[in-house]
C-alpha cells in the first residue's frame, strides 16, 4: 500500500480505504461500460442454446430464459443501466441546479413561481408518477431519460436553492451587485464556487437514487425493452431458477448493490473532506 501510494495522486493519498475501494469500483464498471464489446464473450441478444443451462465452460453464468448466455447479458446490462443513470442524473442537475441557483439569486416572484411548481411535483409520488409517464408516452431510452430526470431535478432544485440562500447574503455577493456585475455573473464567479462541495455529494447520491429507480422501473417491466439487457428486467425474467437454489437472477443484484455501496463511500469521503473536519 505504502508503494501504491507513491503513484497516487495527492488528493487521494490521505483518502481511506473504503474510498480507495469505492474509486476502484466505480473505474472497474466505467471500464466495462466502455469496453462492453470486447469483454463479453458472446452477443447481447444471440440465442446460444436451451433455456436455464447451467453453469460451464462454455457459459460460465449458465443461460437464461431464452438461451442466452447472462456473462455476456450483464456486461451489456451494465452499459445500458449505468449509461441511462448517468445521463439522467447529469440532465437533471443541469436543470435543477440551474433553476436553483436562479431563484436564489433572483428571487422574489421568480423564487415563488419556481418553488410552487416543485413543491407540486414534489407532492406526486415518483414512481406512480413516472409510471403514469411511460405508460403514456412509451419506454424509450429517450424517454425514459427525460422522466426520470424532470423528476430528481425537483430534488437538486431544493438543495441547490438552500444552499445558494445562504450564499447570496453575503458581503462579497453584495459587493458584486454593487459593481453592477449581471445575474450569469453572480451565479457562476460568486455562488457556484462556494456550494459545489455539497452538489457534487448529492450528484453521488442522487446517481444511487436514479440508478435503483431505473432498476425498478425495468423490474416492472417500464426500463429498457427487450432485447436490451439491463440489470433490473435481468432479476424479474430470471427470478424463477432462485426456486431452485440457483443464485444467478441474484448476479444483476448484487451488480446493482455493489455500485450503490462503492459511490456511497466516495460520497462519504468527499463530505468529510470538504466538512473539515479530522479523524
Amino acid at each position: 500500500m505504502h508503494l501504491l501510494s507513491r503513484y497516487l495522486p495527492a488528493s487521494l493519498r490521505s483518502a481511506p480505504a473504503s474510498a480507495l475501494f469505492g474509486i476502484f469500483v466505480i473505474c472497474l464498471y466505467l471500464l466495462v461500460v466502455v469496453l462492453a464489446p470486447v469483454i463479453a464473450p458472446y452477443s447481447e441478444t444471440e440465442i446460444l442454446g436451451a433455456a436455464y443451462e447451467p453453469w460451464s465452460s462454455t457459459y460460465w453464468l449458465g443461460t437464461d430464459s431464452l438461451g442466452r448466455d447472462m456473462l455476456s447479458r450483464i456486461i451489456y446490462g451494465a452499459r445500458n443501466t449505468v449509461g441511462v443513470a448517468l445521463m439522467a442524473t447529469v440532465l437533471a442537475f443541469l436543470l435543477g441546479g440551474f433553476m436553483g441557483l436562479l431563484a436564489a439569486t433572483v428571487g422574489g416572484l421568480v423564487d415563488q413561481l419556481l418553488s410552487r411548481t416543485v413543491d407540486v411535483l414534489l407532492a406526486i409520488p415518483s414512481l406512480i408518477f413516472a409510471l403514469l409517464i411511460l405508460t403514456i408516452v412509451g419506454t424509450s431510452a429517450t424517454s425514459l431519460i427525460l422522466v426520470i430526470a424532470v423528476l430528481d431535478s425537483t430534488k437538486v432544485f431544493r438543495l441547490a436553492r438552500s444552499v445558494a440562500q445562504t450564499v447570496v447574503v453575503m458581503d462579497y455577493v453584495e459587493a458584486a451587485r454593487l459593481r453592477g456585475e449581471g445575474m450569469w455573473y453572480l451565479i457562476r464567479r460568486e455562488i457556484l464556487p462556494n456550494v459545489s462541495a455539497p452538489l457534487i455529494a448529492e450528484f453521488g447520491l442522487r446517481f444511487c437514487f436514479v440508478f435503483l429507480f431505473i432498476s425498478t422501473l425495468s423490474f416492472l417491466g417500464l426500463g429498457a425493452q427487450p432485447p436490451s439487457a439491463d440489470w433490473g428486467s435481468m432479476v424479474r425474467d430470471n427470478a424463477t431458477l432462485i426456486a431452485f437454489g440457483d443464485i444467478t437472477p441474484l448476479l444483476p443484484a448484487g451488480a446493482i448493490a455493489l455500485l450503490t455501496i462503492a459511490i456511497n463511500f466516495v460520497v462519504d469521503w468527499k463530505l468529510h473532506a470538504a466538512s473539515g473536519l479530522h479523524d
